[in-house]
């Protein structure tokens, strides 16, 4: 039975994740650092070969996918941005730790920050998404593509469509790093569900490279 494999990768670090900060649709940079540790990422060959990238639009994705994948020509995908964090945007937990909104919002009494955009809207939109990504790969024959997409994105498309099933922030991962993803169209386009793979880099990557 043919599948695909989609890679999902979070982009390299920016200031905004330096400093702890709610960085949604800001559109920020990498850093310095956050290019040099794909630049070293990418030259000790963790990434996968793809035949196609997609991305998300915003600045710091389309950065990072031109450094692990120079040659590429991404797809972009507006619905694969990150989440829209209102009020909150550029600003940490400890800033807002006396704010009553911010309370409220963490405490689920309200669906959203002020301005913002709800955890189900947002689920809603990336997974959404990432379909729109999964069926052009299934119309036109391509096996294996990349995703250069948000942390956020992520946790939220695996915690919605993933086998194993794990809570949101257990879907967690590094600047630079992220997960593979099978996709078997006849579960897929039944029942939206997807099997994770493997890791970018494998999980014992970091422990051979220091060895």
């Amino acid at each position: 039975m043919k599948t695909y494999t989609v890679h999902l990768i979070r982009h390299g670090i920016t200031e905004g994740n330096q400093n702890g900060q709610y960085i949604g649709v800001t559109d920020i940079p990498l850093t310095t650092n956050g290019i040099k540790e794909l630049e070293r990422l990418r030259e000790a060959g963790v990434y996968p070969q793809v035949e196609v990238c997609y991305a998300s639009p915003l600045l710091r994705c389309r950065q990072s996918l031109e450094i692990i994948y120079p040659e590429a020509h991404p797809i972009l995908v507006e619905d694969l941005r990150e989440c829209n964090f209102g009020i909150f945007e550029g600003r940490s937990a400890q800033e807002l730790a006396g704010d009553t909104d911010y309370q409220a919002w963490t405490a689920g009494r309200i669906a959203a920050p002020p301005g913002g955009e709800s955890t189900e809207d947002f689920t809603q939109r990336v997974c959404a998404g990432f379909g729109q990504a999964v069926r052009h790969m299934m119309e036109n024959g391509i096996t294996e593509a990349a995703a250069v997409v948000h942390g956020g994105v992520i946790m939220s498309v695996l915690s919605a469509c993933a086998l194993p099933q794990l809570p949101f922030f257990q879907w967690m991962s590094g600047n630079g790093r992220g997960y593979s993803v099978r996709v078997t169209p006849s579960v897929y386009l039944r029942s939206g569900v997807v099997e994770v793979s493997g890791q970018i880099p494998p999980a014992d990557w970091e422990a051979l490279e220091d060895a």
